[in-house]
């Protein structure tokens, strides 16, 4: 699994001028599925963004997790992060996971990270609008 991660003070995804999800301060994920994920690295992923000490502390440090920082999640899957970019002009996506396994490991995901922080989310394979205001900017590239 990928995921980018991006520290902000605000995001939403929309789909035809709807909004259907939105955060304030937190991370937004994009989430990336590929051929050789399962459970088990949606599990580690969920655990390592969630504990991830990307928020800063008293002192301005990068000391702190999203459950100690109080923020949200804002889950969008992504597809393209498991593109195969090294030949050519044209990325190849055959290393992504087929739909209906990426979409049960994104929900997974989400189901996992639920359990302990508020988390919204994108529509599965729709055509989405994501809007962000990246706070730092902070934002790290997550790949198990």
């Amino acid at each position: 699994m990928i995921a980018l991660i991006q520290r902000v003070t605000e995001a939403r995804v929309d789909i035809e001028g709807k909004t259907v999800g939105q955060i304030g301060a937190g991370l937004l994920v994009l989430l990336g599925v590929e051929k050789e994920d399962d459970e088990s690295k949606a599990e580690r992923l969920a655990e390592k963004v969630l504990n991830y000490r990307i928020f800063s502390d008293e002192q301005g440090k990068m000391n702190l997790n999203l459950c100690q920082s109080g923020g949200s999640l804002l889950v969008v899957s992504q597809f393209t992060l498991a593109a195969d970019t090294h030949k050519g002009l044209r990325p190849s996506f055959s290393r992504g996971a087929p739909p209906e396994r990426a979409k049960a490991l994104y929900q997974h995901f989400i189901t996992r990270c639920a359990e302990k922080v508020r988390v919204a989310q994108g529509e599965f394979a729709a055509d989405m609008q994501v809007s962000l205001t990246n706070d730092g900017p902070v934002t790290f590239w997550l790949n198990l």
